[in-house]
């Protein structure tokens, strides 16, 4: 099922970013006191109350007259109202009620959606009086909040995860689906015409949910999956915002679909950013991962020039980068058959369940010839391990100071899981809990 998805829009420099970092706990907007700063995509996932969601910064910013800034926010707004499960619409209390903000207002009020009207900057109690003139726009569910402190956010995401469904359990019989992202001009159509190919009889197009995302049901050589095919992820400044901004919530839907995501890169211009934030994005949604090297026969290569590339990926997709990497040529056909080959292997990894005494016995060998550190005094004692009944493989460890366990020791109890049990381009999930 694909999943739920917020989309945070506003006038410029209401402090949509401010707030995007909050809900995503890291620095990832650039935020400036100044309108329209916002250029790069911005789109990650959330979790509050044990619920995931995707959460998208529109930002808005056209420079030029006012007509053609006011358009480019409408298309967005009206983009974000038809793609996405909820809208969180920003406005400022310190500037109060602008002609931005109306005409933004008119086009939500029209919409079938979940609309939570927030109020950012109301620091004190002097701007919570001024900002009850935002009643006047005339949405039911108004928050006031302070994006920098963080005041008012647990009300507001409350409410948004009140609208989440849970988790689905898998469906056992499905089949499996394989998403073909990365950005634009990387190969992908050609990725997927090439695998179907010749052979399209005995292939039937399926529907997409969305008008991006293409939909191909696979049945050759005795195995038969879903292909998905997204539209790319553009940089913004290199391509109208709204255009950008359509593409990113449908990939990013199509990562939600899928049980293994096939992200290419173009061998010339190697991994960048974007293909970084691309496979941090699917690989936090516990998708599993297959990293394909498109465009190699145009590499001059020397004896190791594959060998030395595949460390260069290694390194920057660290600490998750235990997935299978493959040098191909769409346009060549060289390894295509191989990356079917290996989607599936990572799928049947994903499916992999540990028995619970052969989980005990190797993990508690692994924890015996290294012990947790001790911290303030206490030594830490795993007594006991499981697999949890998820999708994404997940372990509970339970123990003593669930706490106290650090990073660098739960990056060594990863290790050791991958190392015994295969997990190959699968993210893992650790938990401690108390014994």
């Amino acid at each position: 099922m694909p999943g739920f998805t917020v989309a945070i829009v506003g006038r410029p420099n209401v402090g949509k970013s401010t707030f995007f970092n909050r809900l995503l706990e890291e620095r990832k907007a650039i935020v400036e006191d100044m309108p329209g700063v916002t250029r790069d995509r911005q789109y990650g996932v959330s979790e509050w109350n044990g619920k995931y969601f995707n959460v998208i910064d529109t930002g808005g910013f056209v420079p030029g007259g006012t007509e053609a800034f006011e358009k480019e926010i409408r298309q967005q707004v009206m983009i974000a109202v038809e793609e996405a499960n909820a809208i969180v619409f920003m406005v400022d209390a310190a500037t109060g009620i602008t002609d931005f903000d109306n005409t933004m207002a008119d086009i939500l009020r029209k919409s079938t959606k979940p609309v939570f009207l927030t109020v950012n900057k109301v620091d004190n109690s002097k701007r919570l009086l001024e900002a009850a003139e935002f009643y006047s726009l005339g949405f039911d569910k108004i928050f006031f909040l302070s994006s920098i402190s963080g005041s008012g956010t647990g009300e507001l995401l409350d409410e948004i995860a009140e609208l989440i469904p849970p988790e689905p359990e898998e469906v056992i019989g499905e089949l499996p689906k394989f998403a073909i992202i990365g950005q634009p001009n990387v190969g992908k159509s050609s990725l997927l015409n090439a695998l179907v190919g010749t052979e399209r009889t005995i292939v039937s197009d399926i529907a997409g949910t969305t008008r991006d995302t293409i939909h191909t049901h696979y049945k050759l050589f005795q195995k038969e999956f879903i292909l998905i095919d997204t539209a790319g992820i553009r940089r913004k400044a290199k391509v109208q915002e709204d255009l950008e901004f359509f593409s990113v919530i449908r990939a990013i839907k199509a990562v939600d679909e899928a049980d293994v995501c096939l992200l290419l890169i173009d061998a010339e211009k190697g991994i960048g950013q974007q293909d970084l934030n691309i496979f941090s994005l699917a690989s936090k949604k516990g998708k599993g991962m297959v990293l394909l090297v498109n465009k190699w026969d145009l590499v001059e290569r020397e004896t190791n020039t594959a060998r030395d590339y595949e460390k260069e990926l290694r390194s920057r997709l660290a600490p998750f980068n235990d997935v299978p990497i493959i040098f191909i040529s769409v346009k060549e056909k060289t390894r295509i058959f191989k990356v079917i080959e290996s989607a599936l292997e990572v799928y049947e990894n994903r499916q992999r369940k540990v028995p619970t005494s052969r989980l005990n016995d190797v993990m508690l060998k692994a924890i015996e010839s290294y012990h947790p550190p001790v911290v303030r005094g206490n030594s830490i004692k795993v007594k006991y391990i499981t697999q949890l009944p998820t999708v994404v493989p997940s372990f509970a460890f339970f123990c003593n100071y669930p706490d106290d366990i650090k990073t660098p020791y739960r990056n060594y109890l990863e290790n050791k899981l991958r190392e015994n049990f295969n997990y190959r381009g699968v993210p893992i999930r650790i938990f401690f809990r108390k014994k």
